[in-house]
């Protein structure tokens, strides 16, 4: 049979793309470049939530929810608007345990949601990425309501025509969690896409000579033992934690400690374009948490030719590819040590730079957008076929 090309309509939800340098809008940047690769009619679905405006606030939101009805969207040039809509469509889930339709007002496309949010276009085939397993697996490690997201992910996983994921390890803890047949989801991966890193690095830090921590401070980033690993460790080199205070109670706790240590600096806000100099400049990056569902973090250090030490298991250890310090994340003197060896030893340095920068190439661009024309396309009829060449 033969293949006719088209420009099939390829859509992701805009949400994440303005969550700056999150891990999840990082895939959601990587996903529209990707979707621009496959296909000229690449669309943003937009929804301008607000509590103002003709949103009605949270009340008039509840009351919209009631009516068990579909939303339409409009199209307006390379984006699909609806007002409100990410916002209502959680409400609404909450009211009839369901996805929120939505009515296009063009059929017969991919949508690709970039994390699991409870809406679904109508006559589009609908795939829904889940970066892990978290709040299911080890719901005290997140602030996530782990039983309300089970119930969204088996509501996702009826409705879906392709579950994504982004490591083996994160689609063997899904598909257990949930009960899954392993081929209803597929790991694409990711795409890291740090040009380069030329300057200082930020916060008047001295090159080269501390060691990074990123990430949310909660729970399941471990910087409780980091700190006493560190401390352990005799390095002269101060420990940088980098990143935002997450929710709750145990994340307070966490910051009174991090105020409370020697040798610790604290970056609560990098805007972005400044991480990479961050990254790039640091003697290592030390990631020992607990649970992952890639570990963007890793990656991108390798990428910037930053040595890296991080967890023996799971979706880090897959990230890390054999190209890292690997420790047990609860031993803490395993963790010193470590710390230790990547301090005084430049030959040991100078090989996790080299063997990063290797293992990072898994994570370019071009394996991504393959990977996901891949999925793509047996989503579509046996004759259509992505038209990717050039308008």
């Amino acid at each position: 049979m033969m293949l006719r090309p088209q420009n099939v309509p390829l859509a992701l939800d805009g949400r994440m793309l303005v969550h700056g340098g999150t891990g999840v809008a990082s895939y959601a940047r990587a996903l529209a470049y990707a979707q621009r690769s496959l296909s000229a009619c690449a669309l943003t679905l937009h929804d301008a939530s607000s509590d103002g405006g003709g949103s009605g606030g949270r009340w008039g939101r509840r009351l919209r929810a009631l009516w068990p009805g579909e939303v339409r969207i409009r199209r307006e040039e390379d984006a699909f608007r609806a007002p409100d809509l990410f916002r209502l469509a959680q409400v609404y889930f909450d009211v009839h345990r369901r996805l929120l339709p939505v009515r296009p007002p063009i059929w017969g496309g991919i949508m690709h949601w970039t994390y699991p949010v409870p809406l679904r276009i109508l006559g589009w085939r609908n795939v829904y990425t889940i970066h892990d397993a978290i709040p299911l697996t080890a719901p005290n490690l997140t602030s996530i309501d782990g039983r309300r997201h089970t119930r969204l992910l088996r509501q996702i996983a009826e409705t879906a025509d392709m579950l994504v994921t982004v490591s083996d390890a994160a689609a063997h803890d899904i598909t257990a969690a949930l009960g899954i047949a392993p081929g209803r989801i597929v790991n694409c991966s990711l795409a890291i896409n740090l040009a380069g890193a030329p300057g200082l690095p930020p916060a008047g830090l001295p090159i080269g000579r501390y060691l990074l921590a990123i990430g949310t401070v909660e729970p399941r980033k471990n910087i409780i033992r980091l700190m006493e690993a560190h401390r352990r460790s005799g390095s002269k080199l101060p420990l940088v934690i980098a990143g935002p205070t997450g929710p709750g109670a145990e994340a307070t706790a966490i910051e009174r400690e991090i105020a409370s240590a020697e040798q610790v600096i604290r970056l609560s806000y990098v805007a972005a374009s400044d991480m990479p100099r961050l990254i790039a400049n640091a003697r290592a990056l030390v990631m020992p948490s607990l649970a992952e569902g890639f570990g963007l973090p890793v990656a991108e250090a390798m990428s910037l030719g930053t040595p890296v030490i991080t967890s023996n298991r799971g979706a880090l250890a897959e990230t890390a590819g054999g190209a890292a310090l690997l420790i047990s994340p609860e031993d803490v003197p395993a963790i010193a040590a470590a710390i230790q060896r990547v301090s005084e030893s430049d030959t040991e340095h100078a090989r996790l730079a080299q063997a990063g920068r290797d293992n990072a190439r898994r994570f370019t661009m071009a394996p991504f957008v393959e990977r996901l024309g891949t999925l793509y396309q047996s989503l579509l009829p046996p004759h259509v076929a992505l038209d990717t060449r050039p308008e």
